[in-house]
């Protein structure tokens, strides 16, 4: 996601020249949103292998964590910078390398040979899909015109939500049918062929283009934020196994340290040069302040959530992962559902209650899955678990979808760019946190020494526990969500003829259903800017 200001804007008011005329700008559509697929399928498609994973590399609990946490703080620390790389040298030119070092990395995924490299290219591939994720919306909207995006945008949120529902179903069928005997491994090999393909039909079909004004690399901010949470994360995920050190504790209470140097430095950055990789000045916004942090909260709630469940349904109850798969589908459809509902019916009538609702809703589904998970204990089956999945994948889908517009509807029109982009971002990274907090509120309520007998119970118990902590969070979600505005204005995503599509790349993720809701556009107006958010 890219942060912008003004200048890239002007410079994004037309399509590339000849692009109306050139009928090839649909296969560079094609081209790219296969690309954006590829990259939702690995993010959703990773949970489902975990116990393969684990059993086939012998990968403890905390690597389990780094290989999906990993890929999403690699993911949102590289996010704004990969869009400014692509303003600056040119977008088409960082898509395709994007691609490649995904393809790559995907590659160094499949032959890993131990769980070590398995994390170290997954980080990797986080990183590569932050310089080629924030090509996509950006190269869209510089190869069609106005009148043809709607359509276009319409499209790309059909793919989004079949990325969603597809990647854990396809990683499910992939494990069931052991291929050549590889196990988990062809979830991450399958990328190869898509990435050569999209790299050979890219560089014909693709029209570069480029911001001539566009906004310096701080690269001094993105190690800041790196630095910081790595600091906070790496003891919460390997603390409990290490028994605790102190040096853990002094690394978290030092990462408060690091964030604060960011704040200074990034002061100093917007005085010297106006390109801070951070606006500080949107958080004078009371609306996006309280937004950025129901942003950050509802990551840490998905990330959580998505992890134990999977342990829960595999490890647990010790479902296969074509079982596991399909019991989530009614999740993820009940999140599309919603989602455009709400975008299209519910928030222009009832403004900021929609997603208020969604909040306790969504809780609402994690307490009927508690109390469902205790009744039936071990003999839960799939369809007894579809009742919780779809209240919750109904309110998910009431916040999802119309969040980033309520965040954004006091921000001055000039910060739209930077403000999504920063959205984006900490959504991200409440992921990671949420994936490094699995050690806290779910292995820590399981003994290190279980018989075969008492693994299944110390599961579905830790499962119980962490949900009551989703469920507490999303509580104060619904609270945070009073600090937006009753009615969001139209201001940001109505007055502008030619949106800022370099500034709305769609995140992922991580998890399934997470960006579902987030590819609807919002509207069947044209013009109307679409916000895509993991």
């Amino acid at each position: 996601m890219t942060s912008t200001d003004t200048p890239e804007t002007a410079a994004l008011s037309s399509p590339a020249p000849g692009a109306v005329a050139d009928r090839r700008r649909w296969l560079a559509l094609a081209i790219v949103m296969t690309a954006a697929f590829m990259d939702l399928v690995d993010v959703t498609i990773v949970n489902i292998a975990i116990p393969s994973i684990k059993q086939d590399e012998g990968a403890t609990f905390s690597q389990i964590q780094w290989i999906t946490a990993g890929y999403a703080l690699a993911f949102a620390a590289g996010l704004i910078t990969g869009g400014r790389l692509g303003d600056i040298y040119g977008r088409k030119w960082l898509f395709l390398l994007g691609v490649a070092g995904f393809t790559v990395a995907s590659a160094l995924c499949g032959f890993a040979v131990n769980p070590e490299m398995l994390v170290a290219s997954r980080i990797l591939q986080g990183a590569m899909a932050a310089m080629m994720v924030p090509q996509v919306l950006s190269i869209v909207h510089a190869t069609f015109p106005a009148h043809e995006r709607g359509k276009v945008f319409g499209l790309f949120g059909a793919i989004v939500g079949l990325g969603a529902v597809s990647g854990p179903l396809l990683g499910a069928l992939l494990i069931e049918w052991d291929i050549f005997g590889l196990e988990w491994r062809p979830i991450f090999l399958i990328n190869l062929p898509v990435g050569v393909l999209a790299l050979i039909l890219g560089r014909r079909f693709i029209s570069e283009s480029k911001a001539p004004k566009a906004l310096k690399l701080d690269l001094v901010g993105v190690a800041l934020v790196t630095l910081g949470l790595l600091m906070l994360l790496y003891p919460l995920t390997r603390g409990r196994e290490l028994g605790w050190p102190l040096w853990g504790y002094v690394s978290m209470a030092g990462s408060l340290a690091v964030f604060a140097g960011l704040v200074a430095y990034e002061k100093w950055k917007t005085a010297r040069d106006g390109s801070p990789l951070v606006e500080l000045s949107l958080f004078k916004v009371k609306s996006f302040a309280a937004g950025i942090a129901v942003q950050t909260v509802f990551g840490i709630a998905l990330g959580i959530f998505f992890l134990v469940w999977t342990l829960y349904m595999q490890f647990g109850l010790g479902w296969s992962a074509l079982r596991a798969g399909l019991t989530g589908v009614p999740f993820s459809i009940a999140v599309s559902a919603a989602a455009g509902m709400s975008v299209q019916l519910l928030v222009p009538r009832f403004g900021r209650k929609v997603l208020q609702a969604g909040a306790l809703i969504m809780a609402l589904g994690v307490l009927l899955y508690i109390w469902e998970s205790d009744r039936y204990g071990m003999d839960i089956a799939s369809w007894q678990m579809a009742l919780p999945l779809v209240v919750m994948g109904a309110g998910m889908g009431f916040i999802v979808a119309p969040l980033t517009d309520a965040v954004l509807s006091e921000v001055p029109r000039e910060h739209s760019g930077s403000a999504s982009g920063l959205i984006n971002t900490v959504q991200q990274m409440g992921n990671a946190l949420g994936l490094g907090l699995v050690s806290v509120v779910f292995f820590g309520e399981i003994s290190d020494h279980l018989t075969l007998a008492q693994v299944g119970p110390a599961f579905a118990n830790a499962f119980e526990h962490a949900l009551g902590w989703v469920a507490a969070v999303l509580t104060v979600i619904f609270l945070l969500m009073f600090a937006l505005p009753k009615q969001p204005a139209q201001h940001v995503e109505g007055a502008q003829d030619e949106p800022d599509a370099q500034d709305l790349n769609q995140v992922q993720d991580k998890a399934p259903g997470q960006d579902t809701a987030q590819g609807k556009d919002k509207g069947q107006d044209q013009d109307r800017k679409p916000e895509f958010v993991g």
